[in-house]
């Protein structure tokens, strides 16, 4: 079933992956995905800058082979979904700053020399918007 949200800028985290390559969940029985979501709320909340990026949640992304995926995505860019973080406040930071970044945007493309370390390596796919494609 879907679930209406907001159609701004967007992280949308899988709240169900794994915690890491080798493990399911944490010590407390935490899936990697909740706990990712957990902090990026908290650092969304704790920063102003990024009030205009929504932190959304849904189960499963599809991208089992990584683990704790991120989708971004906003109306008329390009989508890209990162991977493979640990589920923290550095992680979550890496990826709002690259959020924040992409909202700005024309399209959804990010000069590299714009990419915060934290989310360089971490891109899986990008997908065009509905009607578009990337020259």
């Amino acid at each position: 079933m879907l679930r209406p949200v907001d159609s701004g800028a967007a992280v949308v985290a899988c709240n169900s992956c794994r915690r890491s390559a080798d493990a399911r969940e944490d010590g407390e029985g935490r899936r990697g995905g909740a706990l990712l979501v957990d902090a990026l709320r908290r650092v969304k909340v704790m920063d102003p800058a990024f009030a205009g990026i929504a932190v959304q949640e849904m189960p499963c992304l599809f991208a089992c082979q990584d683990f704790c995926t991120v989708h971004l995505r906003a109306p008329g860019k390009v989508g890209y979904v990162l991977g493979r973080f640990e589920p923290g406040m550095e992680a979550a930071r890496a990826i709002l700053d690259y959020a924040r970044a992409y909202a700005a945007s024309e399209w959804g493309q990010v000069p590299f020399r714009q990419w915060p370390d934290g989310v360089k390596g971490h891109f899986i796919t990008r997908t065009p918007p509905a009607g578009f494609v990337v020259e």
